[in-house]
């Protein structure tokens, strides 16, 4: 990279870093997720856009940042849902993680089966729709294209898919 280039990249980093971190920090309210997400932020507009005009860098900047704070509140939601869906996945009240006994195996296996069992009784579209949204973690538009649908039925079917599966599970609140 040319020196004027990195030179002209430190400047900027070094008057966005701070409002970047503030914003993620806000978004997350996790230090580290918030670093992390800046950071890589950071590194893809130097590796795609270094070579473009500096005075495009802060909306290119800012738009990489939400997408990634936006991709980063995708895992949360399906880290939530996978908690709701498999409650012995949930970390004991120490945040730490145990190892798990003979007997609490066997109930991961009988939970995991009725999952398994909860999500063949879908429709296939909605069946689908969550595999590829929760588990593969695609976005709206990536299953979407995958599908061959359109992302409003996206967001149609995998709404019902949830919906579906907490109430075969016995989990719903209404």
């Amino acid at each position: 990279m040319q020196a004027q280039v990195r030179q002209a990249l430190d400047d900027f980093f070094r008057d966005s870093e701070q409002k970047a971190y503030l914003m993620a920090i806000t978004l997350t309210h996790d230090h580290h997720d918030a670093l992390e997400l800046v950071q890589e932020s950071m590194l893809k507009l130097v590796q795609k856009y270094r070579h473009r005009d500096p005075q495009e860098w802060g909306p290119l900047f800012y738009r990489i940042l939400q997408n990634a704070i936006r991709d980063w509140f995708r895992k949360q939601k399906f880290r939530q849902i996978l908690t709701g869906l498999m409650p012995w996945q949930a970390d004991n009240a120490s945040g730490e993680k145990l190892a798990p006994s003979a007997q609490d195996q066997v109930q991961r296996d009988d939970e995991l089966t009725r999952i398994v069992a909860a999500l063949n009784q879908l429709p296939l579209r909605q069946r689908q729709t969550f595999l590829m949204r929760a588990w593969q973690e695609f976005s709206t538009r990536e299953t979407a294209f995958a599908l061959s649908i359109s992302e409003n039925s996206v967001k149609t079917h995998y709404a019902r898919a949830t919906q579906n599966l907490r109430q075969i599970l016995g989990e719903d609140d209404g």
